[in-house]
């Protein structure tokens, strides 16, 4: 059974920092391109950041460049989002979501949400 699970979201001072985890199952980790998207009601859901599966480069949305890192563990299958400095625009429901697409296309693709796999999201409250 395919799973990703995200944890670590909770309520942070502006200015602050905080670590989502994604725990994925189910399937092969290291074929998979990985990446984080958030929500907030309303609203579409918006790209964060991705990382890719064969080199691990990483992708981040213009928003949030400088501030939020994404990375992995494959021994653990598992990815990550370091928050720093979150700003109450940081406020949203935080997903996991995993693609497998030739490497040359990994970062259009998770840039459109087109992704396979999602897990169903930890909420982060940015308080200012």
């Amino acid at each position: 059974q395919v799973q990703l699970v995200e944890s670590g979201g909770g309520l942070v001072q502006e200015g602050g920092s905080l670590r989502l985890s994604c725990v994925a199952s189910g399937f092969t980790f290291r074929n998979y391109h990985f990446g984080w998207f958030r929500q907030t009601p309303g609203k579409e859901r918006e790209y964060v950041a991705g990382i890719r599966s064969n080199d691990g480069t990483k992708d981040y949305a213009d928003s949030v460049k400088g501030r939020l890192t994404i990375s992995r563990n494959s021994l653990a299958n598992t990815i990550y989002l370091q928050m720093n400095n979150v700003k109450p625009e940081d406020t949203a429901v935080y997903f996991c979501a995993a693609v497998s697409t030739p490497l040359g296309s990994a970062v259009p693709t998770m840039r459109r949400g087109d992704m396979r796999y999602w897990g169903k999201g930890t909420l982060v409250t940015v308080s200012s």
